[in-house]
């Protein structure tokens, strides 16, 4: 058997990687661009990629760190006081769960980064706490405390009940992030 080629499977991550950066941008030009960026520096050094390891997890930080140093080089973030970019994200889903999925979206750009990371990758892009960790350089219970907090503060931000499920948040999530990313439902 011979191994694979990394530069073959890049093309396999692409929805999710636009979908990652739609999560950490909220403005599909800067996804798109973010995207082209990291796939670009991940082509250029695909022989520091360790074969046999997660590819995945290794383009998602490159994405991440891409983000995080064109945020550097800004210096400051645009402000999105009146929901414009947040508007153009995605069309509003045509069925019942219309106004709580619009609910979901306002609360869930109301999170700070590093908490909207942490229940994207881990919610959203099904990684584990481990692998979120690893990605995101910090630790496991730094990653499991940034999630529970976003998701705590998702149900605050709701005005759900101590008794309603949490979970919906994590579907949720997966859905705002495949319509973000063009996946629909």
């Amino acid at each position: 058997m011979t191994p694979t080629n990394p530069k073959d499977e890049i093309v396999d991550h692409l929805p999710a990687l636009r979908a990652f950066a739609m999560s950490l941008t909220r403005n599909p030009a800067m996804a798109d661009d973010m995207v082209q960026d990291a796939v670009e520096k991940a082509w250029r050094n695909v022989d520091k990629f360790t074969p046999g390891t997660n590819l995945r997890a290794w383009l998602f930080t490159i994405l991440r760190n891409t983000y995080y140093s064109n945020r550097r080089k800004m210096k400051r973030e645009v402000a999105d006081p009146e929901g414009v970019f947040v508007g153009q994200l995605s069309a509003k889903p045509a069925h019942d769960g219309r106004l709580q999925l619009a609910e979901f979206r306002k609360a869930f750009a109301q999170l700070p980064d590093e908490q909207r990371e942490a229940l994207v990758l881990v919610g959203a892009g099904g990684f584990s706490y481990a692998e979120a960790a690893e990605m995101c350089g910090c630790a496991v219970g730094t990653i499991k405390s940034r999630a529970s907090r976003a998701r705590e503060r998702l149900a605050e931000l709701m005005g759900l009940s101590e008794d309603e499920p949490l979970e919906a948040t994590d579907l949720q999530t997966m859905a705002v992030v495949n319509q973000q990313a063009g996946g629909g439902y």
